[in-house]
């Protein structure tokens, strides 16, 4: 399962593009979500494996993506995995990573010099690394034209002001100084708290307690609307019963709030939902279920490029 791909849908006037850098299992199901227990997991089996589950070892299936929209003759990426040759050795999986990010947007037909806007739907490591990248030495803009559109709350926690996420993980103070500090020195970081308009199709909003400063994106056009969830959803179990907090939730109070509103709001609406991770297909539709709620139909999508 550890590809790359790209695919795409049409939301009224919006093009939206999947660039999948790597898929594949992560990490084990019950430590990813320590409140799912074992019987939800093989309750489940027959739609969460093989795309979100891997009933022989346990462990989740997730995706590193990023999501393209071309909104307003502008084009907009959503979060940007990794990046490459990064020191983060408070985890594994992710130190020194090398992969491909600009060949599959190559591929989709986008240049760093095509994006006009980044959105880091919040400043976790796997949701920054290509905000930057090494030239001779010094890490420099990705994307030298764009604005990378930061959640205020989270550039404060994370950086110095914050005293990196008061060093609760060493890995949160590499991330700041390479891969958003730079962005800062460039003068392309715009901070912005509560709600964000985009364009007349892309509205940013604060979602707090994955992170301080988590956010989704919403979008709607032509009667079509999509919520971009980040974080706020790693594994599908989290739709059966919001409760269940991921184990990165800096507030789990918070993130299960906010993951019970933005669920509702998305069943009430027919929104589709897209978290920055699911694999397999990679987004869906949700409805109201009980003190839950259950997955309706996943997106399908066009060819890719």
């Amino acid at each position: 399962m550890e590809n790359e791909s790209t695919s795409s849908m049409v939301f009224g006037d919006v093009e939206v593009i999947r660039v999948v850098e790597w898929q594949g299992p992560l990490a084990p199901a019950r430590d990813l979500v320590p409140g799912a227990g074992e019987g939800v997991w093989r309750d489940n089996e027959d739609w969460l494996a093989p795309d979100h589950w891997q009933p022989s070892d346990g462990h989740a299936v997730m995706a590193l993506q990023t999501w393209v929209l071309r909104s307003a003759g502008r084009t907009v990426l959503i979060d940007t995995g990794v990046g490459n040759g990064r020191e983060r050795p408070g985890s594994q999986r992710f130190h020194h990573w090398q992969g491909d990010f600009l060949g599959p947007l190559a591929r989709a037909g986008i240049s760093p010099e095509d994006v006009d806007v980044v959105v880091n739907t919040h400043l976790h490591v796997d949701h920054v690394g290509w905000n930057t990248r090494d030239e001779a030495g010094e890490w420099v803009a990705t994307f030298p034209n764009a604005e990378y559109l930061l959640p205020a709350a989270d550039d404060f926690h994370y950086g110095p002001r914050g005293d990196y996420g008061d060093h609760a993980r060493p890995d949160d103070r590499l991330m700041y100084e390479d891969s958003v500090a730079p962005v800062h020195r460039a003068g392309q970081a715009v901070l912005w708290d509560g709600t964000h308009r985009i364009d007349e199709n892309l509205t940013l909003e604060s979602a707090p307690g994955h992170t301080p400063g988590s956010s989704v994106l919403r979008l709607s056009s032509g009667g079509e609307r999509a919520v971009f969830v980040g974080d706020i959803l790693h594994s599908p179990v989290q739709i059966l019963d919001p409760a269940h907090n991921s184990c990165f939730c800096a507030d789990p109070a918070g993130a299960a709030a906010t993951r019970r509103r933005i669920l509702a709001r998305a069943a009430g609406e027919r929104e589709l939902v897209v978290p920055a991770h699911f694999a397999g297909s990679g987004a869906v539709e949700v409805r109201a279920a009980g003190d839950g709620f259950a997955l309706s139909r996943w997106a399908a999508y066009g060819p890719g490029r």
